[in-house]
């Protein structure tokens, strides 16, 4: 029995660390900023566990019936979480969703902490001190680490977040039903007990059955448009609506871009580096995953090689085999000049020599600091040292109108590190105002470049010259250790959406 109670340990620390895991990464879907959302959902359930486990000498009789019932409790709570916050989300207000966001993580995080005073408690008569702390623990910690690895690499994608929950929800039912059986002759309230456990399971087996249509009815709330491929990763939540012949592109709730006007987008970020560099032969795309940057580049007769480094693998292959992506991005991630890494741009740069004619940057806006460091003077000395002398280097910059000093900040850092820098700007409908900069290592002139449908010679041109409302203003240079650019984009976009 004592080896049965050791094994629960194992599996319902594994449970607990998913429905943390699935908090943090929710919460950073739907809310952004990961660093924010995983430090505070971590700091609430490492202080309810606290919580739970002070509560736990409270707990004085029938102490496997109540363990039993815990880990129905956490099994329906923990498995109906990522749901229920789905659903909130799309039809609550921001504040609302929070609220209940920490008051779940909190209550899991109880119940979680409930367990380990309780199986100590039950095991104290069968094991010796020093074996029961030592082996309790240890198959704790080791469940955790399972958890851990199994979230990012199989669960996620997988599985999806809610089929996730509810299938560790069943797990620890399944626990329950586990001990209810093996320990019947020690149960009282057995039928009871069997009751509770039967109906959590059925709950959880009817929303694993239902996870499609739940996320259906909680995205369906969030875009008015029909939504046709959704994806989830490790690092993202991709969907893609359609209105009419216009396809757009959401990443964790954020418009990537429109079809009827992404071309402009990609035309002011590609051409103006193909034009600057003396020979745009070897190309580097950091970033991009959508393959659209990758189209416009192979339209120059001049590129004779493409690497794309995006970190998302889930995007490359979207965008390398759905119909509708690969039409718009003409199969460009499929192309034989085109090489896909997947691969965080910041290490890639560090590990992996070569020289380039052309290097494009596409990162998202820096809304938290794990985007933040790819802005960083360090990520830029890293960017020059891979920059042939002749080439050009082209960023996306954020909004120069909505996030001036955002902007500025960018090009503060790339010249702090010995770029020439030259920025300019487009207007994109479905954005606004949009920045981007060039730079090199050694002067050059404005470019005269030419795109399919949007940029001529002499609107490239006028991309350069800035309105008083849009010059620069004095900012900080953004350095890995401060990180001074997110705290700008933070308030910038906070004050627009206000």
């Amino acid at each position: 029995m004592p080896q049965l109670i050791l094994l629960s340990v194992f599996v319902i620390a594994t449970c607990g660390l998913v429905y943390e895991l699935l908090a943090g990464t929710l919460a950073s879907y739907l809310l952004g900023d990961s660093v924010l959302q995983f430090s505070t959902i971590i700091g609430t359930y490492l202080f309810a566990m606290g919580v739970g486990s002070w509560l736990s000498k409270f707990v004085v009789r029938g102490l496997l019936a109540r363990f039993i019932q815990l880990q129905v409790m956490v099994g329906l709570l923990g498995g109906l979480s990522a749901p229920l916050l789905f659903l909130t989300f799309s039809h609550a207000s921001a504040g609302a969703f929070r609220l209940l966001l920490y008051l779940v993580v909190f209550l899991v995080g109880m119940l979680v902490g409930l367990e380990i005073p309780l199986i100590l408690r039950i095991l104290k008569d069968r094991l010796e001190f020093r074996d029961l702390v030592s082996q309790v623990l240890a198959l704790d910690y080791i469940g955790a680490l399972l958890a851990s690895v199994l979230f990012p690499m199989v669960l996620v994608p997988y599985l999806g977040l809610i089929r996730t929950a509810c299938f560790f929800g069943l797990v620890n039912v399944g626990v329950a039903l586990v001990f209810l059986h093996a320990m019947r002759s020690q149960l009282a309230s057995r039928t009871w007990l069997g009751i509770q456990a039967g109906l959590a399971a059925l709950a959880l087996v009817g929303c694993f059955a239902a996870s499609e249509h739940i996320t259906r009815l909680s995205e369906e709330a969030l875009y008015s448009d029909e939504i046709i491929l959704t994806r989830d990763s490790p690092y993202q939540r991709m969907v893609l609506t359609r209105h009419r012949d216009d396809l757009r592109l959401y990443l964790n709730n954020n418009l990537q871009f429109s079809s009827q006007d992404e071309y402009r987008y990609h035309e002011a970020l590609v051409q103006p580096a193909l034009a600057s560099a003396a020979h745009p032969r070897r190309v580097l795309i950091l970033g991009g995953g959508d393959g659209l940057a990758a189209r416009e580049v192979l339209r120059d007769p001049r590129v004779e090689s493409v690497t794309l480094v995006d970190l998302d693998p889930e995007m490359t292959r979207a965008f390398s085999t759905h119909p509708l992506l690969t039409s718009l991005n003409e199969g460009s991630l499929t192309s034989p000049q085109v090489r896909v890494v997947n691969q965080d741009a910041f290490i890639w740069l560090e590990e992996n020599p070569g020289v380039f004619d052309v290097i494009l940057v596409d990162f998202p806006d820096p809304s938290n600091f794990s985007v933040g460091k790819l802005y960083t003077t360090t990520f830029y000395r890293r960017l020059r040292a891979h920059l042939a002398p002749d080439g050009a280097c082209a960023i996306q910059c954020t909004s120069p109108m909505f996030a001036r000093r955002s902007f500025w900040c960018i090009i503060q850092t790339l010249a702090d590190v010995g770029f020439q820098v030259r920025p300019y700007h487009a207007y994109v409908p479905s954005f606004g105002e949009w920045g981007f900069c060039l730079a090199t290592a050694r002067e050059v002139p404005v470019p005269q470049a030419r795109g399919e449908r949007f940029l001529t010679p002499s609107t490239c041109a006028a991309m350069f010259e800035f309105p008083a409302d849009l010059e620069p203003l004095p900012v900080e240079v953004n350095h890995l250790y401060n990180q001074a650019l997110v705290r700008y984009y933070d308030a910038e976009w906070r004050a627009v959406i206000e």
